[in-house]
């Protein structure tokens, strides 16, 4: 099973937010899992084993608190 932090530089490249078209950060929470992260909304991707999941209904808020967690982790 692939990891999620083994996300090809090139794919992660590609990818961009199917919100505002900008690209995403692959990045930890503090649980240890892996999200692709929007710091301009504030919106963090699901990473579905190993697959990102770049629907706008699937993705989630984050906190203040996590926001800077993430800033800090890039």
């Amino acid at each position: 099973m692939a990891h999620e932090s083994t996300l090809d530089a090139t794919l992660l490249g590609l990818l961009a937010c199917p919100q505002d078209k900008g690209p995403l950060q692959l990045v930890r929470t503090e649980a240890g899992a892996s999200v692709l992260y929007n710091p301009r909304l504030r919106r963090a991707y699901p990473i579905d084993n190993g697959i990102p999941v770049l629907l706008i209904d699937e993705a989630r808020d984050v906190t203040d608190a996590e926001h800077e967690f993430f800033l800090a982790e890039s």
